[in-house]
């Protein structure tokens, strides 16, 4: 075999390596926070050595910064493969809105993940500087919508893309977050596939609803 051949094979398993890791440790800090995981616990997971982990990763921390970073990572690229551009305002902004809706439902480990980082208040997120303006391409898709919409008269001029951020994000995260407290509360279950498919239309409704509400 050429030695590129090799060279290429080692980098290729090295980093399914890394992926399965990153995998598994989502999954064990979501449930368990940075203090209550286990690096013992990933190695085993993985079929790797604690040893192998740090070689990867430096450090808990670090693994926990990756993981941060991964996850982050994985909604921001959603949005960029997003076809935006050829849709008007109001679809798009409907498109943007759903898109993350499907995320945060079929991701529910990422927002568990934001939730101890919000209990570490923002610690480790702050000492990443990959993350640190990962949420400026969230914005700029939304000011692009805006400016479209503004443009051709159907969206109000009041309002910053970072509030339309804030609205499409709450209601994402609360659904998934709380499901369990509200239904032992409200008997009612936010995973229930015909629920899931009326609040996804209903998110969209609330955004046009309000960015087409020109003021006085």
């Amino acid at each position: 075999m050429a030695p590129e051949q090799t060279t290429g094979r080692r980098r290729r398993n090295s980093d399914l390596t890394r992926e399965n890791i990153l995998e598994v440790a989502t999954a064990e800090f979501a449930d368990k926070g940075l203090s209550g995981a286990r690096v013992d616990e990933i190695a085993e997971r993985t079929q790797t050595t604690k040893r192998m982990i740090y070689y990867y990763f430096g450090d808990k921390e670090g693994l926990y910064r990756a993981v941060l970073e991964s996850s982050y990572g994985t909604i921001r690229a959603q949005e960029r493969e997003l076809d935006l551009e050829d849709l008007g305002p109001v679809d798009a902004i409907r498109v943007l809105a759903e898109a993350t809706f499907d995320h945060h439902d079929q991701h529910p480990d990422f927002i568990r993940i934001v939730a101890n980082e919000n209990m570490l208040r923002g610690e480790h997120i702050r000492q990443s500087p990959h993350l640190a303006g990962l949420g400026a391409p969230a914005v700029d898709v939304l000011t692009g919508i805006l400016e479209r919409g503004r443009a051709d008269g159907l969206f109000r001029d009041d309002v910053d893309a970072l509030d339309v951020h804030l609205v499409i994000s709450s209601f994402c995260v609360f659904r998934t977050a709380n499901r369990y407290t509200w239904q032992a509360l409200f008997d009612q279950n936010l995973a229930a596939d015909e629920l899931r498919t009326r609040h996804r239309r209903m998110l969209g409704d609330l955004l046009v609803a309000f960015l087409t509400t020109l003021p006085d």
